[in-house]
């Protein structure tokens, strides 16, 4: 009972901490799942617009356009790994790992200091304070806002030529080429997109805590990643509807699962362990269920619309 009671008062913080970083977790499966590009891109885009978020911020900007503002240099992050693998044939992982470490660097020369706290700058979410909420709660309700529209608005981009040109490159980049799709535009776009999703969630993670940090974004790439594969195991991903929602829905019960975890008394220090079994149980999963039945090689998942 005091376990299941611990769990209950920690579901406020952890659905709005899991609603602002479903953002990455949206970013790690726009590059894997939609273009074939395996990246880690996300890892340095999230403190870069948290950095980026925090100065602006200091510096006068509005909340709103300091968020867009972010989103657009995550942009630019996500943009410069995809010409790196483009331009000069580098393995798209380690083009990501070389754009990480230098948004170290970046970061570092944006805040001018490891670390910018901003407590008495206005936030994002002190528009909502007039409808008389908890804090965590007006972090619920705005996150949870602009989780629908984001939703919303790739369900419309994936169903555009355009869109439907990035998910051909995604399947097979030489058949899209030959088909007259501009595949270095719509990698590039592709991972922006994801980079300026991972720096959207950095900038409202920062506003939510009031501080940034250039090491904000240690670890928050294996987190992305159990929380993708626990959204695909429980919403699949056969149609683009299905493989959009896996993000959000994940993000929401890893972070429940975590909730437990330290609800359960788990010290805080092995809640890596216990992010790599899930990450393991859920990729294992699949293999395991196969072999039990005694099926071979699993069969690949259509993708529809």
């Amino acid at each position: 009972m005091d376990i299941l009671n611990a769990w209950i008062a920690l579901i406020p913080v952890t659905l709005a901490q899991s609603l602002i970083l479903s953002f990455v977790v949206l970013a790690v499966m726009l590059p894997f799942r939609i273009l074939a590009f395996p990246d880690l891109t996300s890892e340095g885009a999230y403190p870069l617009g948290g950095c980026v978020c925090a100065v602006a911020l200091v510096a006068g900007v509005p909340p709103l356009p300091a968020l867009l503002i972010a989103a657009a240099a995550g942009f630019l992050a996500g943009c410069a790994t995809a010409f790196i693998h483009l331009r000069f044939r580098i393995h798209t992982l380690l083009a990501g790992i070389l754009i990480t470490t230098m948004l170290y660097s970046v970061n570092l020369r944006i805040m001018g200091k490891a670390n910018q706290p901003i407590f008495q700058e206005p936030k994002i979410y002190d528009w909502l304070s007039s409808l008389s909420l908890s804090g965590s709660w007006t972090k619920i309700v705005l996150a949870g806002a602009l989780v629908g529209i984001t939703y919303a608005a790739l369900n419309l981009w994936f169903a555009t030529e355009r869109g439907t040109a990035m998910r051909a490159v995604g399947a097979n980049s030489d058949m899209a080429e030959a088909q007259g799709i501009n595949v270095w535009r719509a990698t590039i776009g592709g991972i922006g997109l994801a980079g300026a999703a991972a720096a959207l969630g950095g900038g409202l993670m920062v506003q939510s805590q009031g501080f940034a940090d250039v090491n904000m974004g240690l670890g928050v790439l294996i987190n992305a990643l159990a929380a993708l594969m626990i959204g695909e195991a429980i919403v699949g991903r056969t149609t683009v509807r299905r493989q959009l929602a896996a993000p959000f829905v994940g993000a929401v019960v890893y972070y429940q699962l975590i909730s437990v975890c330290l609800a359960a008394g788990l010290p805080p220090g092995d809640l890596k362990i216990a992010t790599g079994v899930f990450v393991l149980v859920m990729l294992a999963g699949p293999t395991l269920g196969l072999r039990r039945k005694g099926g071979g090689t699993p069969a690949k998942e259509s993708f529809r619309e």
